[in-house]
């Protein structure tokens, strides 16, 4: 029987090339991502990880192959909520696919060396057809993605790299387009001058720094106080600490707005501990955070960065091997956001509290128990 889940050796040794340095804080892409998200993207609107945004495609027609076929995967890490989520579904889609022989996954547990490791060994290896990675920083990883295009078609999704070599890269509207959508909620519902303080996971991540930039140049054109930008490494007891001691400072806080929403419930409860009224906080589409705040009858808004990405590169990695066109360089799928009005949508009291609701996968062989819902 063939194992579709196998994992190779982690011994190669490699030395990183320097580290490129990437803008941030781009004008063009903030106004790129800006019109994706008032624009009509093409395909079936059931499918969203599907669909793509523009008519630009990339030709693959020289890596055509028979299959079937031996994918590779290089993967960041699954260490926190949202990778977890989305590795269940990228696990059940790869299960739906006889043209799939083996799918063989190295996990980088967050490290950039190891991850380069990774990397090495699987192209020496010789077996992978096609290669995908999900960068664990940006710059770090352009090197050793850079060299495995030498060699196979690479598909790059969720972080991006500093070179346009790969086939596609893969993400919904970007890292601009969530700090847009945040940013733009809190300058038009926060009080007058109020008070902002802004919480990220970790830096030098693109889609992290670019939310963070977009929603800073949102909330200072706007007139906001940012008091603070403070990493908070994803922990929910750091979270609610660093909220406490910003209150206890006297900042009168109109909105917590996060680069992600996995610690947004500890945030609230900062507020609630003190016996305070909760401002807008911002978070994504996790469960804990989506039921919280219909509990509490909250005016906030959760930009989403759709865990139903994680389908989308074992697709397109077979349309690929097939010859077939697929949107290239960038794969630009739907990037929707929860607000009041749809929020009853989202919310699923049946799944667990770090399940991320936009995970398409609710048709998939599995589910819900899979994702750990009953």
């Amino acid at each position: 029987m063939i194992n579709k889940f196998t994992a190779t050796a982690l011994t190669a040794l490699v030395v990183a090339l320097p580290a490129q340095a990437q803008n941030f804080d781009d004008p063009a892409e903030f106004a790129k991502q800006k019109d994706m998200l008032g624009a009509t993207a093409n395909g079936p609107a059931e499918t969203p990880w599907l669909q793509h945004y523009g008519d630009v495609m990339a030709d693959t027609s020289s890596f055509k192959k028979d299959g079937p076929h031996t994918i590779c995967f290089s993967n960041a890490g699954v260490n926190n909520p949202w990778r977890v989520v989305g590795w269940n579904t990228m696990q059940a889609e790869v299960e739906q696919h006889d043209a799939i022989a083996d799918f063989v996954v190295t996990d980088a547990e967050g490290s950039d060396d190891k991850q380069i490791a990774d990397i090495e060994d699987l192209l020496a290896g010789g077996t992978c057809d096609a290669l995908i990675v999900s960068p664990n920083t940006t710059a770090a990883l352009t090197p050793a993605v850079e060299k495995a295009c030498e060699q196979l078609p690479v598909i790059v999704f969720d972080r991006g790299v500093n070179t346009d070599c790969p086939v596609t890269f893969i993400k919904p509207v970007g890292g601009y387009g969530f700090g847009i959508q945040s940013g733009e909620f809190i300058a038009a519902n926060a009080p007058e001058g109020s008070d902002i303080l802004m919480l990220r996971i970790l830096p030098g991540v693109d889609v992290l720094e670019t939310r963070y930039s977009a929603a800073k140049r949102i909330l200072e054109d706007a007139g906001l106080n940012i008091v603070g930008a403070e990493f908070t490494d994803g922990d929910r007891a750091k979270t609610k600490a660093i909220v406490e001691d910003y209150i206890q400072r006297g900042n009168q806080l109109g909105a917590v707005w996060m680069d992600a929403g996995a610690t947004s419930v500890a945030a609230i409860e900062a507020f609630e501990d003190m016996g305070l009224d909760v401002p807008i906080v911002t978070g994504e589409d996790q469960q804990d955070f989506l039921q919280k705040w219909q509990e509490i009858g909250m005016n906030t808004i959760a930009p989403t960065y759709p865990t139903y990405q994680w389908r989308t590169p074992i697709l397109a990695a077979l349309k690929v091997l097939d010859g077939e066109a697929i949107p290239g360089p960038e794969w630009n799928l739907p990037q929707p956001a929860i607000t009041n009005d749809n929020l009853a949508d989202f919310v699923n009291s049946a799944m667990p509290p770090l399940h991320y609701a936009a995970c398409g996968c609710e048709g998939m062989p599995g589910y819900p128990e899979r994702w750990g819902g009953k």
